[in-house]
């Protein structure tokens, strides 16, 4: 009987042990959502070196844009191929990004001259590389809106989904690429810092007094002028 017991006691405890030990699931990541617009040429590009937009998702931004091919002028432009004294990809790489990413084609577009000005001014290449950047990761259906690009001036985003401009009539052949830390927009034309949108400020309204309307008072201020009383006639 003794010998039961002990074995007894033995067994108790390692059975409570095994339902005690927890139980562990994997998550299941969310699948990738596919970019919107024109994109089944980029996704054509993608395919020769075996790559698609779940692989990307997983890459910096800058591996991504060096795997489309059609994009090799910006990535150039961006990570010192254009001019060695430029490369902000490290810095793209620290994010989270919107890039406007301009084609092949929308370069060639550029006169020349400014092309070449780009190759041999630092200043200029930066100021045009950070201008197609803004913090934040927005995806295709709430890009919209208007915010300072990290070379200080404003980009003016309209529309959703397949149909988004940027600055009124430059197009977003595909946007909403993911990489891991950027949604990278392909755009049809280079941007240009030097016209941006005008800057959104906020405009406040002042009463008679001075003093700024409260959100519940009217946003026009009026003024009220009494008519001057009428002057007693003279004496006779």
């Amino acid at each position: 009987m003794s010998a039961a017991i002990v074995a007894l006691a033995v067994s108790v405890p390692m059975a409570i042990n095994a339902q005690a030990e927890p139980t562990t699931t994997t998550p299941v990541a969310a699948p990738v959502p596919d970019p919107q617009g024109n994109c089944d040429p980029v996704k054509a590009e993608l395919a020769t070196s075996g790559k698609t937009w779940t692989t990307l998702d997983k890459l910096p931004v800058g591996q991504v844009l060096a795997a489309i091919p059609s994009l090799s002028t910006f990535t150039s432009a961006i990570n010192g191929g254009l001019n060695p004294a430029v490369n902000i990809v490290p810095v793209l790489e620290n994010g989270p990004y919107v890039v406007f990413a301009p084609t092949n084609d929308a370069f060639a577009k550029l006169d020349p001259a400014q092309l070449e000005t780009l190759k041999t001014d630092p200043d200029a290449l930066t100021k045009l590389d950070y201008y197609h950047a803004f913090l934040g990761l927005l995806g295709p259906g709430d890009v919209a809106g208007q915010r300072p690009t990290q070379q200080g001036a404003e980009i003016k985003v309209t529309g959703k989904d397949g149909d988004i401009k940027v600055n009124d009539d430059v197009k977003v052949i595909c946007g909403g690429i993911q990489a891991s830390n950027a949604r990278i927009y392909i755009v049809d034309t280079v941007l240009n810092p030097d016209t941006p949108p005008e800057p959104l400020t906020p405009v406040t309204s002042f009463s008679n007094t001075g003093k700024p309307l409260t959100p519940s008072s009217s946003t026009t201020a009026t003024t009220t002028t009494e008519a001057p009383a009428a002057e007693a006639p003279a004496a006779g």
